[in-house]
């Protein structure tokens, strides 16, 4: 059950609106389901009085301002409170009774009229759709006081919570106000008649993320913007140094012609240009080298910038279960960065997939707990290698790498989840899980030719061979791990890789224990997955046992960034495509 509290000036203006057709003609049957004494007129279905209803309407008006009237010059300019509940689209139908008793206990919630007050505020429940119904009040007591409404959003949220307990409800996660701005219905009716497949702000929330994953300094975020295809511009204080900015997308304009602007705070809290400049400076980042990835150089910078990025990603999986909230807070922040990074460059088969755990992991990276005086130097430095050396192609080494990370990146959101879960962070932690989801289904789309490979490898190694290895998986891992009956269809892939690390002059068993310490298993859909790119990372395998890790090409053209296709895909079908330069370049081979 979802409230939504605006505030007013026209009792009039809003009764002919909730009585009338609607701006679709979805308004059917508009009638009182309750008001503050039980006998106000209702335009909708009191003809007994006067068959006009527009003269019923004017008598429930005067009814509704005669306080705000009497109380004249000291009564609040915005006198009318309004609140829309709407229930889940699978919750069952509620009765006029029922929707009475949210109305009542809605406003006394909000203290407009508290049980029991004869001097409460004069309020009614309109109902004209199955789902919901609309709460008018005017905001004058009749002892022609003020009510005292502080936090009434925030109480009618917290009343709806427990009348879905009550009625049998869907049962919503409680908000702790850190979410992003979600658009209006204004923004979402404009957007659907200009053919777009989501309002503008959402949009341009996305390319603003994607566009500052792992920028190094402010300009180099400006000019990201700019290069996505967004319009820019920038306020400055009288000293000429920039305090904010707002962009808007190309097409977008308002009914005088001008371009419909959005401030980075507006589009979320962390996208503030105070904020952007707090994580420039905290954790400034630095070019991936070939040291981070182990010393090969012999992979494509794509595959490269992956491999280091995994590692990086499992130290963070390690950090979130720590005490320290601070680090973890900072952490989950790095972590949204480099989603963003992997979903702009990754393959087009996993590109939905991946912008969508972007899109979801983005509530999970704010909360009340404050990232104070950690260092994500390292995320920063991830993400900025993944967006500098550009997009893999979704094959040979390139295409496993994406799936060596995506692996890891399951098991990063799910520490998250449980993070947040132990703090009591609903939405954050729901959130964490729905992006465990979107990349688990990336995942299986990356890695079904390497892991196909791999099985086929370990079916056609020696039986002498396979069982050693066999015997090392029953003596390493646990015994929930390892199944004898399932032994031969479950294990070909990792069997597989012990051989080829065996081959490349690791010790099998020592490097399977690394491995399994490196962190616990209990929340990986499969073990053997997640132990076979932990294997071939650390033992510096290929990721695609099937090709021969190729050799990067200087100064290859990469792909459009995801940001920008991200904007054209919204864009509607008659405004030109912006132009999107060629910014990102592999660079030259070492």
């Amino acid at each position: 059950m979802v409230p939504k509290v605006r505030r007013g000036s026209r009792t009039h203006g809003l009764l002919v609106y909730l009585y009338g057709p609607g701006k679709r003609d979805e308004h059917v049957d508009p009638h009182l389901v309750g008001s503050w004494d039980g006998f106000a007129p209702d335009p909708g279905r009191d003809t007994s009085s006067d068959p006009d209803p527009k003269v019923t309407l004017a008598r429930l008006t005067a009814a509704l301002d005669l306080r705000v009237k009497q109380a004249g010059d000291s009564a609040p300019t915005q006198h009318v409170w309004h609140c829309s509940v709407r229930t889940d689209p699978g919750d069952r139908t509620l009765s006029d009774a029922e929707w009475n008793t949210v109305a009542r206990r809605l406003v006394h919630a909000v203290n407009l009229a508290p049980e029991g007050d004869p001097d409460g505020c004069r309020w009614v429940a309109v109902r004209h759709a199955d789902d919901h119904i609309h709460i008018l009040a005017t905001m004058v007591r009749g002892d022609l006081r003020r009510p005292r409404m502080n936090y009434d959003f925030k109480k009618a949220q917290a009343e709806c919570r427990r009348i879905e307990k009550d009625m049998g409800l869907r049962r919503l996660k409680p908000g702790d106000g850190t979410g992003a701005k979600t658009p209006t219905s204004a923004e979402r009716f404009k957007a659907e008649r200009t053919g777009r497949l989501e309002a503008p702000r959402e949009t341009l929330r996305e390319a603003v993320r994607q566009a500052f994953a792992g920028a190094a300094t402010e300009e180099e975020f400006f000019i990201r913007l700019r290069e996505a295809g967004l319009r820019v511009k920038t306020r400055t204080a009288p000293s000429g140094d920039a305090i904010g900015y707002n962009v808007a997308l190309p097409g977008d304009r308002n009914r005088h012609g001008e371009p419909v602007w959005y401030p980075g705070s507006k589009l979320a809290p962390d996208l503030s240009l105070p904020k952007i400049r707090l994580r420039l400076t905290d954790g400034a980042a630095e070019r991936i080298t070939p040291s981070a990835t182990g010393g090969r150089t012999d992979w494509s910078p794509p595959a490269c910038a992956r491999r280091s990025a995994t590692g990086i990603a499992e130290h963070s999986a390690v950090l979130l279960d720590r005490d320290d909230d601070g680090e973890a807070a900072a952490q989950l922040v790095g972590v949204g960065e480099l989603l963003d990074a992997v979903a702009q460059t990754s393959p087009a088969a996993t590109r939905a997939e991946l912008a969508a755990a972007a899109r979801a992991f983005e509530r999970a990276t704010r909360s009340h707990v404050r990232a104070e005086l950690a260092d994500t130097r390292a995320l920063r430095s991830a993400a900025r290698g993944i967006v500098q050396v550009g997009g893999a192609l979704g094959r040979g080494e390139d295409g496993g790498t994406t799936a060596m990370l995506v692996s890891t990146l399951v098991l990063v959101t799910l520490a998250a989840a449980r993070w947040h879960s132990a703090r009591g962070h609903a939405q954050q932690a729901h959130a964490s899980r729905q992006a465990a989801e979107h990349l688990r289904t990336a995942y299986h789309q990356a890695a079904a030719t390497p892991m196909r490979v791999l099985h086929d490898q370990g079916r056609a190694l020696p039986e002498s061979q396979r069982r050693s290895h066999e015997a090392t998986l029953r003596a390493v891992l646990p015994e929930q791990d390892v199944r004898a009956g399932g032994m031969a269809t479950r294990t070909d892939a990792l069997v597989a890789t012990l051989a080829q690390a065996e081959q490349a002059g690791h010790n099998p068993e020592a490097l399977l224990r690394q491995a399994i310490d490196m962190r616990e298993l209990d929340t990986a859909e499969d073990v053997n997955d997640v132990l076979v790119w932990r294997l071939r990372r650390i033992a510096q395998l290929p990721a695609h046992p099937g090709e021969a890790p190729p050799r990067p090409q200087a100064g290859t053209r990469q792909a459009k960034t995801s940001t920008s296709r991200t904007i054209e895909r919204n864009a509607p079908a008659a405004a030109p495509r912006p132009a999107v330069p060629d910014h990102d370049r592999r660079p030259p081979r070492r």
